[in-house]
């Protein structure tokens, strides 16, 4: 991975060592955690670049879903924007994120980060037929089948 990975998971492991009293040992399951976080950050990134246009409001939500899913502070997660974004504009393709993604998380964390998607996709007042099919595209990666991403879109539409 980048040097700027490894740094910004050496700052963050200190810091939860530090907040911890020096614990050891969860060095390894912080940088997976931060791994994953940078990976759902990437596909939401890439989500929001599908329609060529990025926007200030979907930023917005995706530095407020940030904070709120991951419990960063407002700094962190624009930091862990900024690295999201390297890493998805040096990836070749989804696979890295997905694959990631889609063996971390349960079915659960899978239909919560698709009513995040609806909702970044919605976010500027409309869905362009490109956020659509990166929606779908994403969804299909992470083995989230048709009728959940629908209930997702539901769900995300009630919380509008």
């Amino acid at each position: 991975m980048l040097d700027s990975i490894r740094s910004f998971f050496s700052r963050r492991m200190q810091l939860a060592a530090a907040q911890n009293g020096g614990a050891a040992g969860t060095d390894e399951a912080a940088e997976a955690q931060y791994r994953l976080q940078v990976a759902a950050c990437a596909l939401l990134l890439e989500l929001a670049h599908a329609d060529d246009e990025f926007t200030l409001a979907e930023r917005g939500h995706i530095e407020a879903v940030l904070r709120r899913h991951f419990a960063l502070d407002e700094e962190v997660a624009r930091e862990l924007l900024q690295l999201a974004e390297a890493e998805r504009e040096a990836a070749i393709d989804l696979y890295q994120f997905t694959t990631l993604v889609r063996n971390s998380y349960d079915l659960g964390q899978k239909t919560v980060l698709a009513e995040v998607m609806w909702g970044l996709v919605m976010s500027d007042g409309e869905v362009a037929r490109h956020e659509a099919y990166m929606l779908r595209k994403i969804a299909n990666l992470l083995d989230l089948q048709p009728g959940y991403l629908a209930a997702a879109r539901k769900n995300a539409e009630k919380d509008r």
